[in-house]
């Protein structure tokens, strides 16, 4: 059983206005919260005492929400309350963290659930994934990780033996069966149905997404598949062209790099994590390498937003960068 919050706000004391108000909030919450009207055990709403053309109990009858129980309740007259002001806790059977709705004038009783992205860029082995997850646990958002995607990208072309030109790739990434899905905290990455999420890992296919990454009918595709999920809830995404390309106006950028040789030894350690032999020159060779290609691509080159936040993490442990952006969102949250 969930329960779930919500409120709204009238622009007047009448019929039509609650009706409206009502059906609207209901409604996102349903839809927010991927119910069913069989769902919906009951619904208590209560409103302000300015509020008395209307029960919104009836209004919410009205709306199609008609196969639950109804209760409708006014709130006492309180020094300061946000006036004309109609609140709701819906109670819905179903599992999953429950989505609360605020719209209109009520949106500021709850700031903290205002939408928000947070975008990291940096080169490869900067640690800007690590600190995303973090991040994404501190403010109990979601991570994005968008690198995987294009990994996942290049997977399929190496799989395939598809030349990396605009032409062979176009069809292929157009047919491209790419799924993001979450589950038990982490995003896997599922290809052709097939859970690639730790395989798309492996050296060969990091070198292959940095090249894949620059076609425009890669990026095109992947840019839109970010946007859709950027734009339906908080997130933090990291990559090399969030803050210039993907979401532009975001609200919060930082630009996290380290020297090659720190990023080498970084990359290096998770690799023998995972069971590789790794020859960290050759490795360092290789992010210097990818850092050559990402910078230099024609389509959207890894850089510095201008609006962005320079953090080199050469000197810093995880736990320093993690406090250290956390710090500057709250600041402004």
């Amino acid at each position: 059983m969930r329960a779930i919050r919500g409120a709204t706000t009238v622009s007047c004391d009448c019929a039509e206005e609650i009706r409206s108000a009502v059906g609207e909030l209901l409604c996102k919450i349903k839809e927010e919260n991927s119910l069913s009207y069989s769902d919906i055990v009951c619904i208590l709403l209560s409103n302000t005492s300015d509020i008395v053309s209307f029960y919104p109990a009836k209004a919410a009858r009205e709306a199609g929400f008609s196969s639950c129980a109804l209760y409708s309740s006014a709130e006492p007259e309180i020094a300061g309350a946000l006036p004309l002001c109609i609140r709701v806790m819906v109670f819905a059977e179903g599992e999953g963290a429950a989505k609360h709705v605020y719209l209109r004038g009520a949106a500021n009783l709850r700031k903290d659930l205002k939408k928000f992205a947070i975008a990291l860029d940096g080169p490869s082995g900067s640690g800007k994934s690590t600190v995303a997850k973090r991040l994404a646990e501190e403010f109990d958002i979601l991570y994005l990780d968008t690198g995987a995607m294009y990994r996942a990208c290049a997977l399929k072309a190496l799989s395939t033996g598809c030349a990396f030109e605009e032409k062979a790739l176009e069809p292929l990434i157009g047919a491209l069966d790419l799924r993001i899905l979450y589950r038990d905290g982490r995003q896997h990455t599922v290809l052709d149905g097939r859970d690639v999420s730790e395989e798309i890992r492996r050296p060969e296919v990091s070198m292959a997404a940095s090249k894949i990454s620059a076609f425009a009918c890669v990026r095109k595709k992947m840019v839109e598949m970010q946007r859709k999920i950027a734009a339906e809830q908080s997130c933090v995404l990291d990559g090399r062209d969030i803050g210039t390309a993907v979401l532009p106006d975001a609200e919060f950028k930082f630009f996290i790099t380290a020297d090659s040789a720190t990023r080498a030894k970084r990359r290096g350690r998770e690799l023998e994590e995972k069971g590789y032999a790794v020859d960290y020159e050759r490795l360092r060779e290789e992010i210097e390498e990818r850092d050559r290609n990402d910078s230099t691509r024609k389509i959207s080159p890894l850089r510095r937003a201008d609006d962005a936040e320079l953090v080199d993490t050469s000197a810093m442990t995880i736990d320093e960068v993690v406090a250290y952006i956390k710090k500057k969102i709250q600041e402004k949250v």
